[in-house]
């Protein structure tokens, strides 16, 4: 400890240093040309690679103007909303979709039930995996304890180094069947040791879906209704792929150009993720209306809910950053498709859950926030609610605990993941190395 302490102070008193050499002004990245975080004023990226795999619109072009529109996701050329129309509902949309991804084409039916029949059988790990390393060292941050897990499973694989394109995907198909485990498990190695609560390992089961085994493996009775099992799938479906920009899938791409093996790929995914920037959205979100549960009389009053939402955007309430957590995108402007899409399958799941009070808190912060925000900031584009507004509230209705919000992101973008690194191994072939531009200043040696 004091070790420890030590050293804490001796890092207290170099971060003054640390801020002033890390500092670069905005100036002079627009002296440069450089756009922040690879997206210019208008949210437009920066092009970093080709994909077949996934795109989002969110502008027309017409005239040569860049005009907004409703914003739009395709998988493999289809649109994201005409996908769930053809595969959810049935019980295996989330793998159906998963086919897609990976392979480019819908699968017919017997393909698709080859392909759950294979991911069923893959639903397991190692002889004594789950008690050696999984409740090895359990903690409360699950993304840490599935990370942790994937770099072990690598030590099973005698495969696990090789570049051959099949033994690749095998790894792939096997972190995507694996992952509700990985993430449960988890879960209930930390519920148990740091919150001395029951633990339970329930085995998945062959026939049920992916969603429906995630809800399976959760619940102390195993149990689940159809209207659950069909919302979590559709969630699955909408987290598991968004447009090959994104952060953790870049990340995937950049990995997998450096020769690195999958398990070493999909943990920096992981990690990735795991950011509060990314994939720990939802839980702001909860947070969030925790608090505005708590300091607002009358839900229904939109005038109450404006002035509130006014203070947060003041930082006088909330965490004081200025934010409303669940508006607005970097890339959407006028609307997110996988929100809109959602809020049907989140209305079902209220009516079922007897949430319907709450619900109409969120369709009031839905329509107030834009306003708000449009009326104290100088904004470029649109803001309107982003998928995250309303994901953490299924989870919330569906009883999954907040330490496993992020996992279930991770459950759905493996998919994704697993997609950008075939596509990168096959296509690439070049490492991907970007540029930064150096302003340091060169010192001459003084003389002694």
């Amino acid at each position: 400890m004091s070790y420890h302490k030590n050293l804490l102070d001796y890092a207290e008193q170099k971060v003054p240093v640390v801020v002033e050499e890390g500092t670069i002004s905005d100036g002079l990245f627009k002296k440069y040309g450089v756009n922040r975080g690879l997206r210019d004023l208008n949210g437009k990226g920066v092009l970093t690679g080709l994909t077949n795999i996934s795109k989002i619109t969110s502008f027309k072009e017409k005239d040569g103007e860049r005009i907004p529109c409703d914003g739009e996701l395709w998988y493999r050329g289809y649109n994201v909303e005409d996908l769930i129309n053809l595969v959810s509902g049935q019980g295996f949309g989330f793998e159906k979709a998963a086919y897609l991804l990976l392979f480019g084409e819908l699968p017919d039916e017997e393909e698709a039930t080859e392909f759950i029949r294979y991911l069923a059988k893959s639903r397991t790990l190692p002889t004594n995996f789950t008690r050696d390393v999984i409740m090895k060292a359990p903690g409360k941050d699950i993304m840490n304890s599935m990370t942790r897990s994937i770099l072990t499973l690598a030590s099973y694989d005698p495969y696990a180094l090789t570049t051959d394109l099949a033994e690749n995907l095998r790894q792939c198909l096997m972190l995507i069947a694996t992952f509700p485990m990985l993430a449960a498990y988890g879960y209930h190695a930390y519920n148990h040791y740091d919150n001395n609560q029951s633990m339970y390992i329930h085995r998945p089961l062959p026939r049920r879906s992916t969603a429906g085994n995630i809800l399976r493996l959760l619940r102390p009775t195993g149990q689940y209704t159809k209207v659950e099992a069909d919302v979590l799938d559709v969630a699955l479906i909408l987290h598991m792929e968004h447009g090959g920009g994104n952060n953790s899938s870049f990340t995937t791409r950049v990995v997998t150009s450096s020769g690195s093996d999958t398990y070493a790929t999909i943990a920096a995914a992981m990690s990735s993720l795991k950011g509060p920037r990314h994939g720990g959205a939802n839980i702001k979100v909860m947070e969030m209306m925790e608090d505005i549960r708590t300091h607002i009389r009358n839900w229904e009053d939109e005038e109450e809910v404006a002035k509130y939402l006014t203070k947060m955007l003041d930082g006088e309430v909330f965490d004081g950053k200025g934010l409303i957590y669940g508006m607005g995108h970097a890339v959407y402007s006028i609307s997110d498709p996988r929100e809109r899409i959602f809020k049907s399958y989140v209305t079902k799941l209220a009516e079922e859950k007897g949430c319907c009070e709450e619900l109409a808190l969120y369709n009031t912060i839905e329509n107030v926030a834009p306003k708000v925000i449009a009326a104290k900031r100088h904004i470029y584009k649109g803001v309107s609610p982003n998928v995250d507004f309303y994901s953490g509230f299924v989870y919330q209705m569906l009883g999954i605990p907040v330490e496993l919000y992020t996992p279930l992101f991770a459950i759905a973008r493996i998919v994704g993941w697993s997609a950008h690194r075939m596509e990168e191994l096959v296509g690439n072939g070049k490492i991907i190395r970007p540029a930064y531009m150096s302003i340091m200043k060169e010192r001459k040696r003084s003389a002694k």
